[in-house]
């Protein structure tokens, strides 16, 4: 493995949560007169790890662990509270499926529009047209808006153009959970292709066979803190323990 990437010290974020839920017209008019109260959520607490030049770094943890918000953090997308993360080469990030997206834009539009706003020139977009919808299987759908696309078809739609432009780190959350067998079996391919052409990537899953397969490290997310870093197999595991701990006996 080459020098690191990716280096983070110290990171910590939170949020803060109201206390009282509005949800109704009625309920906001009268909250007028009343200041609202807040909680802090502590997501992230004290998060410090090096990623290096072409190593697939695996991110578990259960459902409010911080993952998201991490992946969120290492692509700039939220700016930490306390703490640094240094990038040292570009970085893809594929998160929250539609960003980006024009919903009055056909399929083409938006892959030209994503695939510029991720780096690919005009020229190279539009060679990759027809790649991008053949990896997706949605060749049939070239010429519809994407408002009416389900959410299955953006999703496959967003990662292969993901998968085409991706810089020299990408930053996937739950790739090989979207579409059928069919095309998870073309993503892991498309990630075998990346990772011997050297690319770096950190991948959120909770399927412990990505991770073991494909990972050469991982970390374990809890409480919005390292709670093991290690080998593919050896998170996998601990993550599996504590999936034990939250099921009732019986």
């Amino acid at each position: 493995m080459g020098a690191n990437v990716i280096e983070v010290r110290g990171l910590c974020k939170s949020f803060r949560i109201p206390t009282v839920r509005r949800e109704t017209i009625r309920e906001h008019l009268f909250g007028l007169l009343r200041p609202r109260g807040y909680r802090r959520l502590q997501v992230l607490d004290d998060i410090s790890f090096d990623v290096r030049r072409g190593e697939t770094v695996g991110i578990m943890g259960r459902n409010g662990s911080g993952k998201s918000t991490l992946l969120k953090l290492l692509s700039g997308i939220y700016q930490p509270e306390r703490g640094t993360v240094r990038a040292h080469a570009p970085i893809t990030p594929v998160l929250e499926l539609g960003i980006g997206w024009s919903p009055e834009l056909n399929a083409i539009d938006n892959i030209m529009l994503l695939g510029i706003a991720m780096g690919l020139s005009r020229r190279e977009a539009w060679a990759a047209v027809d790649e991008i919808l053949a990896f997706a299987e949605l060749e049939g759908f070239a010429g519809l808006p994407l408002k009416h696309y389900s959410s299955g078809m953006a999703s496959r739609l967003a990662y292969s153009v993901a998968f085409k432009a991706v810089c020299e780190v990408l930053i996937i959350d739950e790739v090989f959970a979207v579409g059928d067998i069919g095309f998870r079996r073309r993503c892991e391919e498309r990630y075998r292709e990346l990772a011997a052409q050297g690319h770096t990537v950190v991948l959120v899953s909770h399927d412990p066979r990505l991770i073991q397969a494909f990972c050469n490290r991982a970390l374990l997310l809890d409480a919005g803190k390292i709670a093991l870093e290690g080998t593919g197999p050896e998170v996998v595991q601990a993550y599996l323990k504590l999936l034990a701990l939250e099921r009732p006996a019986g």
